[in-house]
């Protein structure tokens, strides 16, 4: 842990930073103050932040900090599932199509073809109208746009890593296919895919809070941030604080993955 912090840039700790802190927050504060996010109290609709609700509550009378908690793990949750499984399926379908080529490249190739045959976003809405209220077809939606990248890019890697020198040397010695890919491929693959993982991360907060904001995917009470966007939107005036928490919440973490994307020295 302490290697991997001294090679980060002063950009990506930055990332980092910021990351944790959001995350502290999210699972740190249903610990510290156990507040229903769901929790309706009409008698403090818009309230300003106080003792009681440090964020303030929603037209509800919802408190905003749990709110907010629930919305980052919601999120992160999403992050993890989407961006690991676009991960190794792409870095696993992609180191097979470019080391045995054949009719397993043509095959992954067309799968591909298939995804990419229609805009991202519009493809992450066609699953979340095919099981409305359901975080699994959102799930599955961005990890299938996210995979292409993922193929795509250790596909196009692995087949001018194969041409290289040293992976013929290794071939002819007899080493091993395990050990040349992690000998020669993985080691040239892992940079860019942190880069790809990163990058995926903040597109994969957008798409969510793409989709909630023009109320698509997840339905009420679920605290979602760009659900709250569209729930908060007609009280900007009353409440411009309360209104603008999930926008900077969405900023900060979509920033957080653009800063950890850098190249890492070493």
């Amino acid at each position: 842990m302490i290697k991997y912090l001294k090679n980060l840039t002063p950009t990506q700790l930055i990332g980092l930073i910021i990351l944790a802190a959001l995350l502290i927050f999210a699972y740190g504060s249903p610990l510290i103050r156990p507040h229903d996010m769901a929790l309706q109290n009409l008698d403090v609709i818009l309230s300003a932040p106080s003792g009681e609700h440090p964020f303030g509550t929603d037209h509800l009378g919802r408190d905003m900090m749990a709110r907010l908690a629930s919305a980052i793990r919601l999120s992160f949750s999403l992050i993890v599932g989407s961006v690991g499984v676009s991960l190794i399926f792409g870095l696993l379908f992609g180191l097979l199509a470019g080391i045995f080529g054949g009719i397993l490249d043509k095959f992954f190739n067309f799968i591909c073809d298939c995804i990419m045959a229609l805009p991202g976003l519009l493809f992450i809405l066609l699953f979340a109208s095919i099981a409305p209220n359901s975080f699994w077809s959102l799930y599955l939606g961005v990890s299938l746009v996210m995979w292409v990248e993922f193929f795509k890019m250790t596909r196009a890697m692995s087949l001018t890593l194969r041409k290289s020198s040293e992976v013929q040397a290794s071939t002819l010695m007899d080493m091993g296919l395990w050990y040349i890919i992690k000998r020669h491929y993985l080691p040239r693959l892992a940079p860019v895919m942190w880069t790809l993982s990163a990058f995926g991360a903040g597109n994969a907060v957008l798409a969510l809070a793409t989709l909630g904001f023009v109320n698509v995917g997840l339905k009420p009470p679920t605290a979602e941030l760009g659900l709250m966007m569209t729930e908060l939107f007609p009280y900007y005036y009353e409440a411009p604080l309360v209104f603008f928490l999930p926008i900077i919440t969405v900023f900060l973490l979509v920033l957080s993955f653009q800063l950890l994307s850098g190249k890492q020295d070493g």
